[in-house]
């Protein structure tokens, strides 16, 4: 038997609660890779999962947490022996799959990637399903075109999770990053990862007539969206890149088709994490591991365990958790 933070759901009030409960390797689902779990992390989607509605949970009970790292103790597939390290990012775990917030998880092979060498399991979730998604943002601008020295690159949401590893990524690799925040208390966090300047979270967040605005951005990594990403939009260089990897400001673009895709050739590149193919996860991690400076994970940092959980949930839904909070199962 083994700890697990359990959801279930009462059938009569459509309510859900969650508690740390024992399970069994038999209570868990199939597939071909057993994982003794020694580190998860909270995101906005595990608090979707844990909060009153449930979220994104198709089936009850649930185990959620949509990433891990930990070693392989069982394997029928001949990528993985027992002892591998491994991480786990993606692919509906901890929606339509149980996930992370267990110490044993059971997947399928090809959702797994070893980890590469220069990184422990802790590293891989202060990094997490956000860090990889921040270096698949800055990935896909590099692909791009973005180099240093073409200006300052401008990362909205900048004191959560994809934010502040972008940050950090990005001022790594030697770009003057603007981090965008309303919250004062995480400016000398974002300096401390390397941010140049802040730029203020109202500076963004009107709408205006104005179909093209001065050139200020060299490429942007955005979290946020909404208002803010047709304001950001309208602020790229020419021949510029956007890469956009999260809705929390809304789904809406606020600005026309011919401004700024036409008249500044701006890309608007989306950035999904949840389905990348083995190859780009792979690559991904490699990259991760070395143009993430590791020294600066530690400021980005909370420490959890099994039973921290609800609370943690709520509060990343209400956009209060700053940076990554890492989840120690067997705490």
């Amino acid at each position: 038997m083994f700890n697990a933070l359990v959801v279930q759901k009462d059938e009569d009030s459509g309510k859900t609660s969650a508690a740390v409960k024992q399970i069994g390797e038999d209570d868990l689902p199939h597939g071909e890779v057993t994982v003794a779990v020694d580190y998860s992390t909270v995101n906005y989607k595990d608090g979707l999962c844990i909060g009153p509605g449930g979220g994104l949970v198709r089936k009850y009970p649930h185990v959620p947490g949509i990433d891990f790292a930990g070693t392989v103790e069982e394997s029928s597939d001949d990528r993985y022996k027992p002892g591998d390290k491994v991480v786990l990012t993606g692919w509906r775990v901890g929606e339509a799959h149980w996930g992370g917030y267990a110490q044993k998880a059971r997947v399928l092979a090809d959702w797994l990637v070893p980890l590469p060498q220069g990184i422990d399991t802790r590293q891989a979730m202060a990094v997490g399903t956000a860090g990889l998604t921040a270096m698949l943002a800055v990935m896909a601008l590099e692909d791009h075109g973005l180099r240093p020295g073409r200006g300052p690159v401008l990362v909205t949401g900048a004191a959560g999770g994809v934010g502040s590893v972008a940050t950090a990524i990005l001022a790594n690799l030697g770009h003057d990053v603007a981090a965008v925040t309303g919250r004062p208390e995480t400016e000398e966090y974002l300096k401390g990862l390397g941010a140049t300047q802040i730029v203020q979270r109202d500076e963004l967040s009107e709408v205006t007539k104005k179909p093209l605005e001065s050139e200020q951005w060299a490429g942007c990594v955005d979290a946020v969206a909404g208002v803010m990403l047709g304001r950001v939009l309208k602020q790229m260089k020419y021949g510029t890149s956007v890469a956009a990897i999260g809705l929390a400001g809304g789904a809406a673009i606020e600005g026309a088709l011919i401004t700024p895709f036409i008249l500044r050739g701006v890309n608007l590149l989306g950035i999904d994490s949840v389905m990348q193919p083995y190859d780009n996860r792979v690559r991904a991690w490699e990259r991760i591991a070395r143009d993430l400076p590791m020294d600066k994970l530690e400021a980005m940092v909370q420490p959890a365990t099994l039973s921290d959980l609800p609370g943690l949930g709520r509060d990343i839904l209400k956009g209060q958790v700053k940076g990554r909070v890492v989840v120690d199962v067997n705490a």
